[in-house]
């Protein structure tokens, strides 16, 4: 028992640090460009690159790790990963042009894509099938406050001096990682020479494939939250009418801190109702329901768009779940590789949700672009939840053939 609680606890603490980085780039993006000299009104455009250098990253990382971990085992990537990000974060203290900053943001990516995947797999073979949600949603509600922390630090220090700590945090987590043990269900299929790692095995059956793209669907509207709602909610908050500045920073800040209390709540409740998919079902409702809210209510200032980010925030509090469901889909030895490829492709979508969104604008505006996409991306993730199989409870110690 007391060996599970710290794995627990130092994987959590793990997703912490990794969400600390992920989001670091997005709150420090203007005060550190402007610092290397970049023109105010070509913040949007090299921020935007340097976003998808490290997004590149995140999709190539989230398959070197996926397959790695079910190679070599999942310790091998909470080590690796960490290492490569930490490196990365204090390498980003010392930038003094975009393109160095570039290839370390792709760096920090292919680290930042392997540390959710692993730790939730890691975790969800170590728990009993009845208790392993509480182990996930444990990981993921302590994780994400990682997102506030880094709000707090980038308030009280400059963007270096944040992206210093957050490398001395990673190698700090290092150490504790030391005492943590290797899944024995990966162990008993490595001993048994089962064929581990193979990415074909994912396109090479038509209902395994299609159940692995119905893994990634149902994750949309988390990251429809982030990157269109929060992250434009200047440009949406100008729309509404609201004349005061709106800071993404702590947008984001109250988003995350929603996000964190939410995967408790869809945590605890999916234990309660012994299911995932009628917790996952209901917060896409609430997600539908906040998005409108946000949109069409009228907001009249500054203090409440932070608090719909909240609400907006709780409401996309499934991401441990949903993490959880791609883990308990699949066997033992392709289980890294989905797990850490799922949570990477769905933040990769941010890419054409955000190419839907521009487009839309110009059209019909921010308000009515925004909620089109969310439309699109909650009606795909509702009909990806229901072509999904129940995994509550399910013995995970097994093989895909």
């Amino acid at each position: 028992m007391k060996q599970l609680r710290s794995l627990i606890i130092v994987t959590a603490l793990g997703y912490f640090v990794d969400i600390y980085d992920l989001i670091l780039f997005s709150i420090v993006r203007v005060q550190s460009l402007t610092s290397l000299g970049v023109a105010s009104d070509q913040l949007m455009n090299v921020g935007v690159y340097l976003i998808n250098a490290q997004m590149i990253g995140m999709l190539i990382g989230g398959v070197i790790w996926g397959i790695m971990g079910d190679k070599r085992g999942r310790l091998t990537v909470l080590f690796g990963s960490i290492l490569v990000y930490s490196i990365a974060n204090i390498a980003n203290a010392y930038v003094q042009d975009i393109q160095t900053y570039a290839i370390i943001r792709f760096i920090a990516g292919i680290g930042l894509a392997g540390e959710l995947g692993a730790g939730i797999t890691l975790v969800s073979e170590s728990m009993s099938k009845e208790n392993r949600g509480y182990g996930t949603m444990i990981v993921a509600s302590i994780g994400l406050m990682g997102a506030v922390f880094a709000a707090f630090i980038t308030d009280h220090f400059e963007w270096r001096t944040a992206y210093l700590i957050g490398g001395v945090l990673g190698f700090l987590l290092l150490l504790m990682r030391v005492s943590v043990a290797e899944s024995t269900m990966f162990k008993s299929a490595k001993k048994e020479a089962h064929q581990l790692a193979d990415f074909k095995l994912l396109f090479n059956n038509r209902s395994r494939f299609l159940n692995y793209l119905n893994c990634i669907l149902i994750g949309l509207p988390v990251w429809f939250v982030v990157g269109i709602l929060i992250t434009f909610s200047p440009e949406i908050a100008k729309e509404i009418g609201i004349t005061e500045p709106i800071s993404v920073g702590k947008g984001i800040l109250y988003c995350y801190l929603g996000t964190a209390i939410g995967d408790i709540a869809s945590g605890v409740l999916s234990q309660i109702l012994q299911s995932r998919k009628k917790v996952v079902f209901l917060f896409l409702i609430m997600i539908l329901l906040s998005t409108t809210w946000f949109l069409y209510s009228g907001l009249s200032n500054a203090a409440a768009l932070y608090q719909i980010a909240f609400v907006l925030g709780f409401s996309a509090g499934y991401w441990a779940l949903f993490v959880t469901i791609a883990a308990e889909q699949f066997g033992t030895n392709i289980r890294s590789t989905v797990t850490t490829t799922v949570p990477n492709f769905v933040r990769a979508a941010v890419v054409p949700l955000t190419l839907g969104f521009a487009f839309a604008k110009q059209n019909m505006g921010a308000i009515n672009a925004a909620y089109l996409v969310g439309l699109m991306s909650i009606g795909i993730a509702l009909f990806a939840i229901f072509q999904i199989k129940e995994t509550f409870g399910k013995d995970l110690d097994y093989i895909e053939k």
